[in-house]
């Protein structure tokens, strides 16, 4: 328990939170106690984030007055590193709630990895010149399905329309950014979708945002405003499901994308989306490529703060890695 606490305080740190660092240090102080005991010994990196989400929820919905002075996101302005103490109070006072928690896969949409997206798209668009048919698998509210409608500041300059959604430090080295990048179909799938217009949703999504990052709190309530006005569809699915009928479709580059959601599938339903993919791959032509392009962990068996962006493209179906950087997405440093 100790040491899993540990790994992931190191783990914050490194991707810019020092509350969340703090409040695991703390917990790990106490290797015996309120942590482990709301945990039931469960201390995975999926664990300690859900339970940390959870938690700032409760925050977000009024619920834990005395912890709210600590989190910036509902207005606290207590020193956020001294937060401890009345975060055992709320593992304890609401344990129950917290405990159902840990079922839940975290509903993150992290804006930031749409560096990542954009950069694929793009190359996916200098090496077939076709408008892209994209097909995002785990979109929870289907905010980086409009990732083309997001402005992406780099050392060269930025790339993108003028947005709400400013992406600084976006890219190290640039992807083809010359290539003729017009996105004709956004479809997305979800175990359990939401609605980014909805109050009630958007308060999910921030209590998943790490609360002393101001930056990553802003970027996802533009992304709000982004989707109001740009549409997309994100239908109840699991991701196998979603492309049981996977097909290349003449006229448009199909592409298959997602980030930091391989390590929540299971062997079966991983194993039935490669042979979907491959399949799709084997009917593809020039005129119809099918392209798999992902934002994941180099071992998808865990979580981890390096990622690596990935492009497989038929009918060629040649594995190239694109880029990697942080979980969160910024910077993307490109190959």
């Amino acid at each position: 328990m100790r040491k899993a606490l540990l790994v992931q305080a190191r783990e914050c740190a490194q991707l810019g939170s020092p509350m969340y660092a703090e409040l695991l240090t703390r917990a790990a102080d106490d290797p015996g106690g309120t942590v482990a005991e709301v945990l039931g010994g469960r201390a995975v990196p999926g664990a300690l984030l859900r339970m940390l989400g959870t938690v700032h929820r409760l925050v977000l919905e009024g619920r834990a007055p005395d912890l709210a002075a600590h989190y910036p996101t509902a207005g606290g302005t207590e020193d956020p590193l001294a937060a401890w103490p009345a975060v055992r109070d709320v593992l304890v006072e609401h344990a129950a709630e917290i405990r159902a928690g840990l079922a839940v896969p975290p509903k993150t949409n992290e804006v930031g990895r749409s560096s990542a997206l954009v950069g694929g798209l793009l190359s996916v668009a200098a090496a077939t010149g076709l408008p892209v048919r994209l097909l995002e698998l785990g979109s929870s509210a289907g905010l980086n399905l409009r990732a083309d409608h997001f402005r992406l500041r780099h050392e060269g300059g930025a790339y993108g329309p003028e947005s709400p959604v400013v992406l600084e430090n976006a890219w190290r080295g640039l992807p083809p950014v010359d290539a003729p990048l017009a996105v004709a179909e956004r479809l997305g799938c979800d175990p359990d979708p939401l609605d980014p217009a909805a109050p009630e949703a958007q308060r999910l999504l921030l209590s998943y945002v790490w609360p002393d990052q101001p930056v990553r709190v802003a970027r996802l309530r533009a992304a709000f405003e982004v989707a109001a006005r740009v549409p997309a569809t994100v239908v109840r699915a699991g991701a196998a499901d979603f492309l049981a009928d996977l097909a290349p479709k003449p006229g448009v580059a199909t592409v298959v994308w997602h980030s930091t959601m391989w390590a929540y599938l299971s062997e079966d339903e991983a194993a039935r989306l490669r042979r979907l993919l491959e399949r799709a791959g084997a009917a593809a032509t020039g005129d119809a490529p099918v392209a798999h392009l992902s934002f994941e962990p180099r071992d998808p068996s865990r979580l981890d703060p390096a990622q690596v962006v990935t492009l497989r493209l038929w009918p060629d179906g040649g594995r190239t890695v694109l880029g990697e950087g942080p979980a969160h997405g910024l910077p993307i440093t490109w190959a």
